[in-house]
């Protein structure tokens, strides 16, 4: 067995202005929005730590306030590199630390000057084993509000686009958000090898919670792998937007138990040898696949 965790969080910088219009006056003040960020989410690794967690997911974009609810360009210097950047030298040194892989989604800055979503995978002994970049950039509105993500994000523009790594605990990998509802995803992470997926989001409104409810457990029971996604509990000022978290673990039989601890932990133990077992429906979904017929 394997005590995997998700982080459920919100913004932990207290600093924030009462209105949208004051977000300017935070300009000078990103450096200490990281940090307050991070520093909140090692107490939390740490935490995972004592209690025997050996893999965590962090929450998508977790250094920074959900800040794609509205175009302000101010948000763009907080783009980092994904591998020598800030936060991720703060998490290869807890990976190390506390022997426990570490899956963190960040706002990163590439050699081209472009900036992408990415997930970066570290492994339990502080190395940096790869990234992905987020393929699919949301441009919409629902009845809670908007999120213009291509302001801020390209789409993934290296193969493959969907990567998986060897890590400590076995093979992992990782679909962002709005990546979860695209028909192919998972297939190809799981085809690739993946027995793990992590899947960080910052997600609000009616039907993004009900498909929240329904797509992991699909998914994982369609395609063999364990699901893990982690999205945002509270509100964040100065947007105030909801985000109902509803973080869970699941897996080819169904939801992974939830071992309690602090609220903004999600904990359960996963048996990757589920995976490699005879299905106990009786079904060979990948034998009996007919892609002559269909596409």
């Amino acid at each position: 067995m394997i005590t995997i965790a998700l982080t459920e969080t919100i913004n932990a910088y207290p600093g924030m202005p009462a209105r949208v219009e004051g977000l300017h006056t935070l300009a000078s003040r990103l450096e200490d929005i990281r940090r307050a960020n991070v520093d909140h989410h090692l107490d939390l690794i740490a935490d995972a730590a004592k209690i025997g967690v050996q893999a965590i997911g962090l929450g998508e974009l977790f250094a920074a306030p959900y800040f794609a609810l509205n175009k302000e360009p101010m948000w763009l210097a907080m783009a980092e590199s994904a591998e020598s950047g800030p936060t991720v030298r703060a998490l290869c040194d807890a990976a190390l630390r506390h022997r426990m892989v570490i899956v963190a989604p960040i706002y990163e800055l590439a050699a081209s000057g472009r900036r992408y979503n990415t997930a970066v995978f570290i492994d339990n002994d502080g190395r940096i084993l790869g990234k992905y970049r987020k393929t699919h950039i949301p441009n919409g509105e629902n009845e809670q509000g908007q999120f213009v993500e291509p302001f801020y994000f390209g789409r993934s523009d290296e193969e493959p686009y969907f990567p998986v790594f060897k890590t400590a605990i076995g093979v992992v990998g990782a679909a962002i958000c709005y990546d979860r509802h695209f028909e192919g995803v998972i297939r190809t992470l799981a085809l690739a090898g993946a027995e793990l997926i992590f899947s960080p989001a910052v997600t609000f409104g009616a039907k993004s919670e009900r498909m929240w409810q329904l797509e992991f457990d699909v998914d994982a029971a369609r395609h063999g792998v364990f699901i893990a996604g982690s999205n945002r509990r509270g509100a964040e000022p100065p947007w105030n937007q909801p985000f109902f978290g509803g973080s869970l673990i699941t897996g080819p039989n169904g939801r992974v138990p939830r071992i309690e601890s602090r609220p903004e932990l999600i904990i359960g133990a996963i048996d990757l040898d589920e995976i490699r077992r005879p299905d106990p429906s009786g079904w060979n979904l990948p034998r009996d696949r007919r892609p002559d017929i269909y596409r």
